[in-house]
């Protein structure tokens, strides 16, 4: 047990520490720089496809922050897709169909109404969004500059979050933790993925989704990396949203998160070849180490069990195991009891937000 407490507690420590450290200096050793060039000069044809269920109440101000986004509106295309809607979804489409493309289709997840979106599409370079965040009026400039350098495949912009909950402070110190190893990940050659608020791809290397995928934001960027190409990072592409209401919701976003990552390696088994994919290392200690982590806590957790009466050290990382899994238990059931004053506020209130005006957060009733 003494092998496996060890082995055990080193593999957390990697996946969590070491492997952000390794990034760090690799990318301060050997980065890949985008090609130069000044990002105001490159300005592409874009299609914007966003896939909607029921959202009737936003969808009114997300088509107007993209209508007033800084970029040609020769050069632009909005597309939302109804997917199965059963609210008033169609009715306020109907009120932009002259400056968006409509496209109705019964209900069948979102994957299936992303793939009618890009059929719909014109131009060359896709760029995918949702209906609950806002954009930053630079944002479709900066997102698809550095695409002027054709290795690139895909570039994801920044989701910028904002909450006023216990549950808004854990998700925001860990949100910031991940873009760092994204920025990284970008920096020595590709990020494992994409942010679905907001990142751009180019059409060519679009591959009609399988009708259940769960992480659409995952795949389509990773199957671009497996062709050869890029996935990079740019934090002046900016999208902003607020972090989840409560415990619940950030768990089963976690939730959703995992299985989609397990599908992904059905999906895409290429992914475990190092001959095959191009940033293996990253993604086995990323997204590979993430989904084991799981098990190695159950086994440092019982290895520490069965060593606790040996020395010291046992007991201590026992005891600290303990502490740290009751601590974590009570601060979800204190966010659970408040869990009924804090609601998911709608795109309209983070619009106001973004530009400075006065937020009237909405209740749980309003979500």
């Amino acid at each position: 047990m003494v092998g496996v407490f060890w082995i055990s507690g080193a593999f957390i420590a990697y996946v969590y520490a070491g492997y952000p450290a390794l990034l760090w200096l690799w990318a301060r050793v050997r980065p890949r720089p985008l090609a130069p060039g000044e990002p105001g000069q490159h300005r592409p044809a874009v299609s914007i496809v966003i896939a909607a269920r029921n959202e009737g109440p936003r969808l009114a101000a997300r088509i107007d922050n993209l209508l007033r986004l800084d970029y040609p509106s020769a050069r632009r295309q909005i597309i939302v897709v109804s997917d199965g809607s059963t609210d008033d979804t169609l009715a306020v489409l109907d009120g932009y169909r002259s400056v968006v493309d409509v496209v109705a289709v019964p209900a069948g997840g979102k994957a299936l109404a992303l793939n009618a979106g890009v059929r719909r599409a014109r131009h060359d370079v896709l760029v995918f969004a949702d209906a609950r965040q806002v954009f930053a009026a630079n944002a479709l400039i900066e997102l698809t500059a550095p695409l002027r350098d054709r290795r690139i495949g895909a570039v994801t912009g920044e989701l910028v979050l904002e909450g006023d909950s216990t549950i808004a402070d854990g998700v925001g110190l860990y949100w910031r933790y991940e873009k760092q190893i994204r920025r990284h990940e970008s920096a020595v050659g590709s990020m494992l993925g994409a942010t679905g608020a907001i990142y751009a791809m180019r059409r060519s290397l679009w591959r009609p989704l399988p009708a259940d995928t769960i992480l659409d934001d995952v795949l389509a960027p990773m199957r671009a990396v497996l062709a050869g190409y890029r996935v990079v990072f740019t934090n002046r592409a900016r999208a902003f949203d607020r972090t989840a209401p409560d415990a619940q919701t950030e768990a089963r976003r976690k939730v959703r998160t995992l299985a989609g990552n397990y599908q992904i390696l059905w999906l895409e088994p290429r992914l475990l070849l190092p001959w095959r994919n191009p940033v293996w290392l990253q993604y086995v200690s990323h997204k590979i180490g993430r989904l084991l982590v799981p098990y190695a806590l159950l086994l440092l957790m019982a290895a520490s069990m069965a060593l606790a009466n040996r020395s010291m050290l046992y007991a201590t990382a026992l005891l600290a195991q303990c502490a740290f899994y009751l601590l974590a238990g009570y601060g979800a059931w204190l966010d659970s009891r408040d869990a009924g004053d804090v609601g998911a506020s709608r795109v309209v209130q983070v619009a106001a937000w973004h530009e400075g005006r006065p937020v009237k957060h909405a209740g749980a009733a309003n979500a």
